[in-house]
């Protein structure tokens, strides 16, 4: 009988190993797809706020997927973090390689047509600005256009696709706001 027993306690061991493995694979394999991040500044509300839980698709623009007018995208910037390292900032696309865009009297214009900003926090856009958005780049803007550092900015101005992280596709939490992202100009 200590025999069988034995057998049975390396045969349980066995499987909760091979169980451990495979939760680890399979754990690694999400992360290099979907990349959870958290909100950490104000450039975002009243869509995203402080403190939003995340998620991030790596792969949202692999293949025939492109990035489109009003997703929201998380890239890399110039700007550095307090410890140094490179920030990645959540910004909303207004416009693609060859969009002309141009902000005058609060209102943003993508090829000539006036932009709807009623998902932004104050309805209207400062600046004054007549760009194209030059091949391979993107112009991007906070939903929040009073605080966000964005394209509109030296500091970050127009975004490279190859810096752009992911699409943000799911809010965790807060709870009550869980769900998909959604496009407002889809």
């Amino acid at each position: 009988m200590g025999k069988k027993k034995e057998i049975r306690e390396k045969s349980l061991a066995l499987e909760w190993i091979k169980d451990i493995v495979i939760a680890v694979i399979i754990a690694a394999v999400i992360v290099q797809v979907v990349k959870p991040t958290i909100v950490k500044e104000r450039s975002m509300e009243p869509n995203f706020y402080q403190n939003d839980y995340l998620f991030v698709y790596r792969l949202a623009y692999k293949g025939d997927h492109k990035i489109q007018r009003g997703d929201v995208i998380v890239f890399r910037s110039d700007l550095e973090t307090d410890s140094g390292k490179k920030k990645l900032l959540i910004k909303r696309v207004i416009g693609v390689a060859g969009d002309e865009i141009s902000i005058h009297n609060g209102e943003v214009y993508v090829n000539g047509e006036k932009d709807d900003q009623s998902y932004t926090m104050s309805g209207e856009t400062v600046g004054d600005l007549d760009e194209t958005v030059p091949d391979g780049s993107l112009f991007c803007m906070g939903d929040n256009r009073d605080v966000s550092i964005d394209s509109r900015s030296d500091q970050v101005g127009m975004v490279s696709t190859g810096r752009v992280f992911g699409k943000v596709v799911f809010r965790l939490y807060p709870f009550d706001r869980m769900g998909r992202i959604t496009n407002p100009y889809k």
